[in-house]
């Protein structure tokens, strides 16, 4: 899994997605908190380890860009066996996923297709935040044809 960085409450309990949008996320991937955190199934490397301070509006700021330059290619080398990466956030699809980084979350989910049948399988999707509630309300499709495929493709790993 490959996430954003550290929010606040992720970063007050040292340990990812102990938050609602983890909640989510399990869901969206159809797990429990068990297989989530089995370091022997899942991974989670997100573009920035650290907790990267808030903007004058009170929204968690993106990774420090200096971040995955300094360290992701080691780790993602060290980890060769990895044949499904779930992208989520802009930062982390534009490393993934290249060419298929559409120029937006929102074209690159649409076009979650692309990840399938190369390499490893990458997916993109919305950040499992309540802040995208409304879009996740305005694309019934999300719900209906990739997160099926997703459980699926989940499910065949763990």
């Amino acid at each position: 899994i490959a996430g954003q960085a550290p929010g606040t409450r992720v970063h007050a309990s040292g340990r990812p997605f102990t938050d609602p949008s983890g909640d989510r996320l399990r869901q969206w991937l159809g797990i429990t908190s068990d297989v989530f955190y089995d370091s022997a199934r899942i991974a989670i490397l997100p573009m920035g380890f650290c907790f990267p301070g808030l903007t004058a509006k009170g929204a968690d700021l993106p990774p420090r860009p200096e971040c995955a330059t300094a360290w992701r290619r080691p780790f993602m080398d060290a980890m060769p066996q990895i044949d499904l990466v779930i992208c989520l956030g802009a930062h982390a699809m534009r490393w993934h996923m290249g060419e298929r980084y559409r120029g937006s979350v929102d074209a690159t989910v649409r076009h979650w297709r692309s990840g399938l049948g190369r390499g490893p399988f990458v997916v993109a999707l919305p950040h499992p935040s309540w802040r995208n509630n409304a879009w996740l309300k305005a694309n019934p499709w999300f719900d209906a044809e990739l997160l099926p495929v997703l459980r699926r493709e989940v499910a065949l790993r763990t």
